[in-house]
């Protein structure tokens, strides 16, 4: 269920400055591990807000609505939530996602939860935002092949919609627009957070919240170097790094900026949840999370990593699985 105290706007303003706040809150360490802690940060409750799309419980109960709607797709049976299944992870676990009359795209599907805190959304970066990345995927011929001002028909039809939409955006005489559709749906999408895994508990000062070998995957997470692309709350610096996983042709990138420089580049995924967004790589081909990290330990650290440090810094990353956010499955009109 969504809370309503996302309608006010200083406890929104509040949960929007925690990280800083925990940061400055932090509990001496007497497990011997302060330095490795002090290289992440808990993850906060609610991503940073822009100013031109303001969270309030209007728009996130209608991006809701709108998240699970299939009538703004062409097929009119596929939604939002068909590749983000709140059941899987806020993803789908299979390879490649399906999508507009069986097609199989070329990508895995990134989940939703935490996206908020992406500094660039999908796999090549070609949206800086939520709101940016929002209509895409129904315009995409492979996905919702919808289109735009088509989709914006549909929703007319619906007196609910009217009324919804009228209530998210009351100083808009036509509020049933394209921009409105895409702030609403990032607006809900902001609330899909875990800002409660283990991990953030031990963070925090619970010396118990993970366990030995946990701990022994969180320094071989650091002195390997993987925090070097993989940090900050979200465990992702949000960059671009050339990589060709085993099976994938895709030049990532380059095809959003044409610089050859950025041939095989990939936006570093977060390593929130990862435990349960499976399969891994853009492509989607590596099942298990034990091969995923060996292959980035030979792909971008250039080093074989050993088998017991490589279940070691599996063990630590199933230790960023959170609580999965609450939220209701709307009644659609």
């Amino acid at each position: 269920m969504i809370h309503t105290a996302l309608a006010r706007p200083a406890l929104i303003a509040a949960a929007v400055s925690l990280s800083a706040a925990l940061a400055a809150t932090g509990v001496a360490a007497d497990d011997g591990l302060g330095d490795y802690r002090d290289r992440f940060e808990p993850l906060p409750h609610l991503p940073p807000i822009p100013a031109h799309n303001s969270l309030t419980e209007e728009k996130v109960e209608l991006g809701n609505m709108l998240f699970f709607e299939p009538r703004i797709s062409s097929s009119g049976v596929i939604s939002c939530a068909t590749c983000h299944n709140p059941a899987l992870g806020w993803s789908d676990r299979i390879p490649r996602a399906t999508g507009h009359d069986g097609q199989i795209g070329e990508r895995n599907t990134p989940t939703v939860l935490n996206s908020g805190f992406l500094g660039a959304q999908f796999w090549d970066g070609r949206e800086p935002d939520l709101e940016g990345q929002a209509l895409g995927p129904i315009q995409a011929d492979i996905e919702m092949a919808m289109d735009l001002d088509a989709a914006l028909e549909r929703l007319e039809e619906f007196e609910l919609y009217q009324e919804k939409f009228a209530e998210a955006f009351p100083d808009d005489d036509n509020p049933i627009n394209k921009d409105n559709l895409a702030q609403a749906l990032a607006s809900f999408q902001r609330t899909l957070n875990t800002p409660n895994s283990p991990f953030d508990r031990y963070l925090r000062g619970d010396m118990n919240a993970i366990n030995d070998q946990e701990k022994r995957g969180m320094q071989a997470f650091v002195d390997t170097g993987c925090i070097a692309c993989h940090s900050g709350p979200a465990l992702t610096d949000s960059n671009f790094w050339a990589i060709q996983v085993p099976g994938s042709t895709d030049v990532g990138r380059f095809d959003v900026t044409g610089d050859e420089a950025d041939m095989y580049k990939f936006r570093t995924p977060t390593l929130r949840n990862v435990g349960v967004t499976y399969p891994y790589m853009n492509n989607g081909a590596t099942e298990t999370l034990e091969e995923a990290v060996a292959i980035m330990g030979r792909e971008m650290l250039n080093r074989e990593l050993e088998g017991e440090m490589i279940a070691d810094i599996t063990a630590f990353l199933h230790t960023l699985t959170g609580k999965m956010p609450e939220f209701e499955v709307p009644a659609l009109p």
